[in-house]
């Protein structure tokens, strides 16, 4: 990564990023506390691992899984005023309100659109006009298995999805608006332009026949797992978890002020395959946005892709000038 060495930072364009895991900040207090914020997250995955494996059909079904997702963020949001990572992080009322009006946006307008273009409708395409064979044979694999292998084969596709909207013009004009973001709280994954909402959920796991129940297992991950990445909760980490699974930390610095650190770190659950690609840095970042954290209105959010392509346009057709690649765009 560019940029100049300062003691455990790296300084780049706006602002530092701490490197190294053990230059992150420990959760403070007594013992309890101190056991609870480190066993919280493997605990929870446990428990709704197995609630997802045992429940009976009657039980488990999407509502259900509905249902312990409003709950889980809930808690969540407690936790935030409990134990917050960074306090000026801390969420106000208009912020909430804001970050639910992009939650709604999400469950209507996004979830209407990929009924009729999303993932399973392409799937579905394809397997009806080409006689594609469903991979039966990926059913007589052990459940548990069969989850994981869903939201990791999901996740790869994710990863190379969210790497192409930092490095290629068209994609990032839909992704940029998520990177004016100043802070991580629990609904600020929802945050950002429908098309890059819709974008990034296309995924290729629903090629595959799978049991029902692992797809709910396969949920449970991305529950457990994927949601830490936008929530300003202060974790004492494991070391295995965050060798594994992206966490707040993994995601803050992709957030950060510093563009050269914020390119790093595109997984949704799986950061081992940030690792695989080489595209992981352990650390953790408080200041965050983009053109040093000026946040970017609801109208300029949903307008951004079309206003900004506009003027790549025109300036290309006016003066011959070619559209600026990411790399060109003002630090993240």
């Amino acid at each position: 990564m560019n940029g100049t060495r300062v003691g455990n930072r790296i300084i780049g364009a706006d602002a530092p990023v701490t490197v190294g895991w053990e230059n992150i900040p420990k959760v403070e207090g007594g013992p309890v506390k101190r056991f609870v914020f480190t066993w919280f997250q493997p605990t929870m995955l446990v428990a709704l691992v197995l609630f997802w494996y045992y429940a009976p059909n009657s039980i488990a079904t999407a509502s259900t899984a509905i249902a312990l997702g409003i709950a889980f963020k809930v808690l969540l949001l407690g936790l935030e005023w409990v134990n917050p990572r960074h306090d000026s992080w801390r969420l106000t009322w208009k912020e909430l309100a804001t970050d639910l009006f992009y939650v709604g946006i999400g469950y209507t307008l996004v979830n209407m659109i990929e009924s009729y273009i999303g993932a399973g409708a392409i799937i579905g395409w394809v397997q009806d006009s080409f006689a594609w064979e469903k991979f039966a044979w990926f059913m007589a694999m052990p459940l548990l298995l069969q989850a994981v292998l869903i939201s990791f084969i999901f996740d790869f596709g994710q990863y190379w999805m969210h790497r192409g909207m930092h490095n290629w013009y068209p994609l990032w004009l839909t992704h940029a608006p998520h990177h004016y973001i100043t802070q991580l709280n629990i609904n600020k994954g929802a945050v950002g332009n429908p098309i890059e909402l819709f974008l990034i959920g296309l995924g290729i796991g629903g090629f595959f026949d799978f049991m029902p129940r692992a797809f709910l297992l396969a949920g449970t991950l991305g529950l457990t797992v994927s949601i830490y990445q936008h929530i300003n909760v202060r974790f004492n980490t494991p070391r295995w978890w965050r060798f594994t699974f992206n966490t707040t930390e993994h995601h803050s610095v992709h957030h950060s002020q510093d563009y050269e650190a914020s390119r790093s770190n595109y997984s949704g659950t799986w950061i081992i395959i940030d690792r695989m690609f080489g595209t992981c840095i352990d650390g953790e970042a408080e200041l965050l946005g983009m053109e040093g954290g000026r946040p970017m209105s609801i109208r300029e959010t949903m307008t951004f892709p079309f206003t900004e392509g506009w003027k790549s346009i025109k300036a290309r057709l006016g003066r011959g000038e070619p559209p600026p690649e990411p790399a060109a765009v003002p630090a993240e």
